[in-house]
């Protein structure tokens, strides 16, 4: 079991729960104002987003933080992990909210979803905020290149059938704690004392399965996402854009940054040097000083101002 959280950390946001798409999400949320949406990757859930919540909160926004559909606390359904679904979820939720609209931010998994959601609800979507995620055009440009296909073998790994399951939660899942101490630039990011809690999320029933789900539905529609878009372009992302990206990620190379202009209308690329993949954790104090000034952006942009 991980250690309980302090009372500060218990007192700054509040859990509930909430159908949207036909399944009960988890989330947390603290503030109020227009709604700021983060969105989690592999193989974390809300808590990877604890150095932002409290600040964007503070800054004046409601902030929602859900575990995605399989993770954590929210279900885990053996269906629904395409990107259509999963866009369709954060649409919805978005909705049974209450909101027309939305400041989307994704981290890896979740910044995948959150370029889906920008292009398939552009409606709905304000501005977005992508932290080392790769836009679709770029992601199937490079994998056909030997320097990300060596870097993505993960991918390729976690099609395999039982296997990774039982390789990643044998030992109360102690290879996902390994997994992201390993992968950091920033050691300290990961003490044990915080990569318990993920441990003990992905040791949830369903919860590593369905988390695997998202890679392996992501092979599975490879062959038709690769024939359709030469068939199509990718719709334009219209809200003002912000890509932050860890330079020392070992998992995405610095190359799906480039070329994204004919896809994002307005686009800024950050550029973290001494991040990896973990961006908002890794680098919270820096990655918030960006959030902040991008936000200040949309103020001061805004009718009257």
């Amino acid at each position: 079991m991980p250690p309980a959280m302090t009372g500060e950390e218990r007192s700054s946001w509040e859990h509930r729960f909430i159908t949207a798409n036909g399944i009960r999400l988890h989330y947390v949320t603290q503030g109020e104002g227009p709604l700021v949406l983060l969105l989690h990757g592999f193989p974390e859930f809300w808590y990877s987003w604890r150095h932002q919540i409290p600040v964007l909160a503070e800054a004046g926004y409601c902030v929602v933080a859900p575990d995605l559909r399989g993770y954590n606390e929210s279900e885990k359904p053996r269906w629904g992990y395409d990107l259509r679904t999963l866009a369709r979820d954060v649409a919805a939720l978005m909705v049974a909210l209450g909101y027309e609209r939305a400041i989307v931010m994704g981290h890896d998994w979740g910044g995948v979803i959150a370029w889906q959601v920008a292009m398939r609800y552009p409606e709905l979507v304000e501005r977005l905020v992508i932290m080392n995620a790769p836009h679709p055009a770029a992601m199937l440009r490079e994998l056909r290149s030997l320097k990300q296909l060596r870097m993505s073998w993960y991918i390729f790994a976690f099609q395999l059938p039982w296997l990774p399951e039982y390789m990643l939660g044998r030992n109360g899942a102690n290879e996902i704690g390994r997994m992201l101490r390993g992968s950091a630039v920033q050691k300290d990011a990961f003490p044990r004392s915080v990569t318990a809690y993920y441990q003990a999320a992905m040791s949830k029933p369903g919860a590593l399965p369905a988390a695997l789900a998202y890679y392996r539905q992501f092979v599975r529609d490879l062959p038709r996402s690769l024939w359709r878009r030469q068939l199509r372009a990718w719709p334009r992302i219209q809200a003002p854009t912000l890509l932050l990206w860890g330079l020392q990620d070992i998992a995405l190379s610095v190359e799906l940054t480039y070329g994204l202009e004919p896809y994002v209308k307005q686009l800024r690329v950050v550029y973290l040097p001494e991040s990896g993949h973990w961006v908002q954790q890794e680098q919270p104090e820096q990655v918030n000083r960006l959030l902040l000034n991008f936000l200040q952006e949309r103020e001061a942009n805004a009718p009257g101002a």
